[in-house]
């Protein structure tokens, strides 16, 4: 008895195997290439769709396109690493045809195109569309951090910059005072050439704070980064800050498939009800949706809008008192009579319609009573020494009411939120490892959240539908895919003959 034994590294083979060999029919790297070759790279605006009549000839798009999504299905991102791989991944080997481009002309490939790889996500999603794999009737948004390419000790707030700046200031005034007693010890030595370099340096870095805080008056930003300037001190899950963007994705219910996806510079989610709620309703083609989302999204403004646009919005109110003393009554303590237009006191006097004004920007009804100067319950209503109690109320509160009442009604749902965007968060950090970035600036890094997306959709679908018909569902695109299933067939064709040309050599060689 022995090992099993592997073949000779040495043995000349008269035919040797070709790469077809290699690759099983079901792999999914076949639908990778399927997929990239239905793609219109011309329409979707890829550098080099269209060849130039001079110069040297470059990759194809549709090649480097295959290369970065096979590469974030396989946890590998970084231009360096997909270098190697094309050298010794026998899958990339036939899925390129052998090509080897250098981590160079990988990673400009990522920074030149990137609307047109947000375009390759959109077409896919649209594709799981016409599959009919979305429900189209409810969806969850959420939001996390992701880590950005920019070190927390180079990112400020207003106050962290004036600091820093003054600190600066100090330091060079320290240096420069130091400079002029070298010049009078010893004008020709080491120490005043080392010195003449670290006030250089400082110089230049107190220019770049400068810059900075121009770009953060210029944008009425709250904080800037220097090494990716998009980039924000952000609170993260675990409770600590850190220079981060925040990513939000929709997930439909049916699959668990996300459906829309966007970076954001800012820390809250107080403003991506909308515009998520907006994207994931076209690209489903829904005439009404329902939205979950968690109380970091209770935007007032944008929930009407929501329900305007036939959006049907479960955001829990954030349990606050108002910044209201814990001794004071609050708003809800207040009744509302809606024939009466008027609300009423815990004492049970009303407070009658007074006047309309605009307050932060909303038009807003004043409410006001007179009987608070003999009251009991004063000290418990109001602090001032001689005004009445006024409540506020916008002209859209009634809605807004009402959106709290149905979320009250259907605990449920706020339940089912977390279950359906946790999943694709917890799949895309962890499982597939991309909880960071590699680029910097807003721009490359929705393109880099796109690929993201991307590759945890196919993975979906792979794992529900399988290859087969996920190539069945390609085929019958509307694109230019029927060259390549040509070519494809052809290939195969030859091939099959090949190997049973080879099989039946051997046996009559036998």
């Amino acid at each position: 008895m022995d090992y099993i034994q592997g073949a000779d590294r040495h043995q000349t083979l008269l035919f040797p195997a070709s790469l077809e060999e290699y690759v099983s029919p079901d792999n999914p790297v076949r639908f990778v290439d399927a997929y990239v070759e239905s793609l219109d790279v011309l329409k979707l605006g890829f550098t080099h769709a269209r060849l130039a009549s001079t110069g040297r000839p470059p990759y194809r798009p549709q090649d480097l396109l295959k290369l970065y999504v096979y590469g974030y299905l396989h946890r590998i991102r970084s231009s360096r690493a997909l270098e190697q791989e094309t050298h010794r991944n026998i899958e990339l080997l036939w899925l390129l045809g052998k090509l080897q481009p250098d981590f160079k002309t990988i990673a400009d490939f990522r920074t030149n195109n990137t609307e047109a790889l947000k375009g390759v996500c959109t077409e896919f999603i649209l594709l799981c569309n016409r599959m009919d794999l979305f429900g189209g009737e409810l969806v969850a948004i959420d939001g996390s951090k992701f880590e950005a390419v920019n070190h927390s000790g180079r990112s400020y707030t207003r106050k962290g910059l004036k600091q820093a700046l003054a600190a600066t200031e100090q330091q060079l005034q320290e240096w420069l005072e130091r400079l002029d007693q070298a010049d009078h010890e010893d004008p020709s030595g080491s120490s005043r050439q080392d010195l003449s370099e670290k006030i250089a340096q400082l110089d230049t870095y107190r220019g770049k704070l400068e810059e900075l805080g121009q770009r953060m008056e210029d944008s009425e930003s709250p904080g800037g980064s220097l090494t990716d300037p998009d980039s924000r001190k952000m609170r993260t899950g675990h409770g600590g800050r850190d220079v981060c963007y925040n990513v939000q994705i929709a997930v439909e219910s049916t699959h668990k498939l996300i459906v829309a996806h966007g970076v954001s510079s800012e820390a809250t989610d107080l403003h991506q009800l909308l515009p998520m709620a907006r994207q994931a309703k076209t690209v489903l083609e829904a005439d009404t949706l329902e939205v979950l989302a968690d109380k970091g999204y209770y935007n007032t403004q944008q929930i009407v809008d929501c329900e305007a646009e036939q959006i049907t919005c479960y955001v829990p109110a954030p349990q606050g008192n108002g910044g209201q003393s814990k001794d004071l009554f609050r708003k809800k303590d207040f009744t509302y009579l809606p024939t009466l237009d008027s609300y009423q006191c815990p004492a049970g006097h009303l407070l009658p319609y007074k006047s309309t004004v605009n307050k932060s920007g909303k038009r807003t009804r004043i409410y006001e009573t007179s009987a608070c100067r003999g009251c009991p319950l004063r000290s418990r209503c109001t602090t001032a020494k001689k005004g009445n109690r006024r409540m506020y109320r916008w002209l859209h509160e009634g809605g807004i009411e009402s959106v709290n009442e149905r979320v009250r009604q259907n605990l449920e749902k706020i339940k089912l939120r977390g279950q359906l965007a946790g999943h694709p968060f917890g799949t895309l950090k962890r499982a597939m490892g991309h909880g960071y970035f590699l680029t910097r600036g807003l721009p490359k890094g929705s393109a880099e959240i796109s690929l993201s997306v991307l590759a945890y959709n196919m993975k979906r679908v792979l794992n529900i539908m399988g290859g087969k018909k996920l190539m069945e569902a390609v085929m019958a695109m509307e694109k230019p895919v029927r060259s390549f299933l040509n070519s494809f067939y052809r290939t195969y064709r030859q091939n099959y003959l090949f190997l049973h040309f080879n099989t039946l050599f051997s046996i009559k060689s036998l």
